[in-house]
């Protein structure tokens, strides 16, 4: 069981030693299991002898009946003349594409999705701020600072009063997603010499709105079948994707949430406690889940809650969404913290420690509803683009906030009456405390308030470079999270400070990486004194894939300081776990950023030589960055510590 492979040693499969062993777990029988995570390969072991489907069998079922052309990007279902398979007895698609045209226009799509989600997301948390804006939300401004960091960006007037700025702010920001000219917050945030890049390539970007309808129209059938400039469109969706969508989306919502400062929570199953009715808001966007934390303060709730059998009403913040939450809250008697990352999701709603899943844009399962049935807890999707089966629909709309939050509560209680005396799998051993919350504004604010401590550790070497660990998790190349926790591992053992962000960083969270009891156990002794004396842990949480907007204006604020191109920086970008669309889109944004990139597993792109050739040398000399492959951790690691140790060279330093 979860035979998982490398690929390569002359076409054979050869066994992958990163599996988590049972054994380990002081259970003892020896069998594989799918995590690096004690919590999960404990609950999996109990949906197995339950017979219910999940997605560690699933995956390993899937291995058996994998298609060879769609893993090596080169088949097409595009138009009713296909599918299209590339072979070379078959060199081209009915309509003429070859396998580079075909390779670079999938990759090509699954950036198109990527950057509509995050633009969906910006759209969502511009129609909040202009709502809050108006008085009709639950929500407040708590950092006013970034509404007027918006507002010199977007030529608000700054003297405006607080509510009016913000409102013109909300509706400039929706303004610019579909903007037909250059982009706003490109002109204004992107380094000088990296508009020379992109106007070079062609690649300067509109709005993200208006970049989706080109770059879609641009992948159908008999419009562009060369890989070229398929590939440019996709850095160009990278470009609009980082600055047009994510920079104002999480200043957005630093500005109605607060902006992240670093703090201690919990992570893990065990902050699931049973005798509590659990909420767990659970995907991307933290509009319903503040809310629900604002309502459950109310001694009213919980006294239903008392009322019902429990000892109290608990959120627990759940992937993503999770993340976004417990940057901004103290864990405390109503905010629990943490479960998990997405793989874990039918493991811990398993413990019969849940009331309501609560799932708004990303990141939910379509079975869920066969879990819900049989661990008792309600199913609730928020958003109007959520679609799984035996779902209770309360879409939140900017202004129902309240009305919804306060209906999902009642749900809640009402399905703890019918929960509490079903059997539950106890996890209460399952806890891992995290220092959480940082933010360029904390590491500056932690510095004194100023990058120059940081810049000065980084040229004496103490701090060899930075590593932007943004990831989501997979079983493409091991257990979950086993990949990215030891890239991890690896990188701080060379004295790379590593930012974490995605799901990667529930993993990270999970396996102690981001504690100060980090930097002594598994940094290198220069990166472990910094921590001491900063106070920091080796992998600071940056939050979620959202936050690479975040991350990216760290960056250039470090390029500025030093005065060069983020290119010229001893810095690298590593998805060791990627997944799905959004991080194509994010990939694509680094390497147009000028970064090293380095990506596991191998993305769908091998049937095409050119394409590979592309991403991993040729487009280093176009925008300074590439793509690095590679599933061990430990080489790849290395790779990424000899592109730093150039950089550094080059700098002088």
């Amino acid at each position: 069981m979860f035979g998982f492979f490398k690929k390569g040693n002359g076409g054979k499969k050869e066994e992958q030693q990163n599996f988590c062993v049972e054994s380990d777990l002081s259970t003892g029988v020896g069998l594989k299991m799918p995590s690096i995570h004690q919590s999960v390969n404990f609950m999996y072991q109990k949906v197995k002898e339950a017979g219910l489907s999940n997605v560690a069998d699933r995956f390993e079922a899937m291995e058996k009946v994998r298609c060879k052309f769609c893993k090596e990007g080169v088949s097409c279902q595009l138009c009713s003349m296909g599918p299209c398979r590339i072979t070379p007895q078959t060199p081209r698609g009915v309509c003429g594409i070859d396998a580079h045209g075909i390779v670079m226009r999938n990759l090509l799509i699954k950036a198109n999705m990527g950057l509509a989600a995050y633009t969906y997301h910006c759209r969502e948390a511009a129609l909040t701020l202009l709502e809050t804006a108006r008085g009709n939300t639950v929500y407040e401004i708590k950092d006013p600072s970034k509404i007027d960091a918006l507002a010199q960006i977007l030529g608000v007037d700054t003297s405006l009063p607080l509510d009016s700025k913000a409102e013109k702010v909300a509706q400039r920001v929706l303004e610019t997603l579909s903007e037909n000219k250059t982009s706003t917050f490109v002109e204004a945030l992107a380094p000088e010499t990296r508009k020379e890049v992109f106007k070079k390539l062609g690649i300067t970007p509109k709005g993200p709105m208006n970049e989706l309808v080109d770059s879609v129209t641009r992948s159908m059938t008999n419009i562009d079948g060369d890989y070229i400039t398929l590939a440019l469109a996709a850095l160009r969706n990278g470009v609009a994707s980082a600055f047009g969508s994510l920079v104002p989306l999480e200043m957005i919502q630093d500005a109605l949430y607060g902006t992240p400062s670093p703090h201690e929570c919990t992570v893990d199953f065990g902050v699931l406690d049973p005798d509590y009715v659990n909420i767990l808001p659970n995907g991307h966007e933290p509009f319903v889940g503040m809310a629900l934390v604002k309502l459950a303060k109310d001694e009213k709730f919980q006294k239903m809650a008392r009322e019902a059998g429990a000892k109290g009403l608990k959120i627990v913040g759940s992937i993503e969404t999770g993340q976004e939450m417990m940057a901004r809250l103290e864990c405390d008697d109503v905010f629990a913290g943490l479960t998990s990352n997405w793989i874990s999701i039918e493991y811990f709603l398993s413990t019969g420690a849940v009331d309501a899943f609560v799932m708004d844009m990303n990141c939910s399962l379509a079975n869920l509803k066969e879990y819900a049935d049989k661990y008792n807890f309600k199913l609730i999707a928020v958003s109007n683009i959520i679609g799984v089966p035996g779902s209770i629909r309360l879409e939140y709309e900017p202004g129902n906030e309240s009305k919804v939050a306060e209906e999902i509560i009642k749900l809640a209680i009402e399905n703890f009456k019918e929960r509490r005396n079903k059997q539950k799998a106890d996890v209460s051993k399952f806890k891992q405390k995290a220092l959480v919350g940082f933010s360029a504004e904390a590491i500056v604010n932690a510095l004194g308030g100023s990058l120059d401590p940081l810049l000065e550790v980084i040229k004496s070497g103490d701090i060899k470079g930075i590593a932007a660990l943004v990831n989501c998790t997979s079983l493409g190349n091991g257990p979950q999270d086993s990949v990215t926790v030891q890239i991890a591992k690896e990188l701080i053992k060379r004295d790379i400070l590593v930012i974490g962000a995605g799901c990667g960083n529930a993993g990270m969270q999970q396996e102690g990486l981001e504690t100060l009891e980090a930097a002594e156990k598994f940094a290198g002794p220069k990166l472990a004194g910094v921590c001491k004396a900063l106070g920091i842990p080796p992998v600071l949480s940056f939050g979620t894939c959202t936050d690479t907007g975040r991350i990216i204006m760290t960056a250039v604020a470090i390029a500025n300081a030093l005065g060069v191109d983020p290119s010229q920086l001893p810095a690298v970008v590593t998805a060791p776990e990627y997944m799905e669309q959004k991080a194509v889109i994010d990939g694509f944004s680094a390497v147009a950023m000028g970064f090293y990139t380095h990506v596991s597993p191998v993305p769908p792109v091998t049937g095409s030589d050119k394409v590979v050739k592309l991403l991993t040398e040729e487009v280093e000399g176009l925008t300074g960055g590439k793509i690095a492959v590679g599933d061990d951790p430990v080489e790849a690691a290395k790779a990424m510590e000899e592109h730093i140790m150039k950089k550094r060279e080059l700098l002088g330093i």
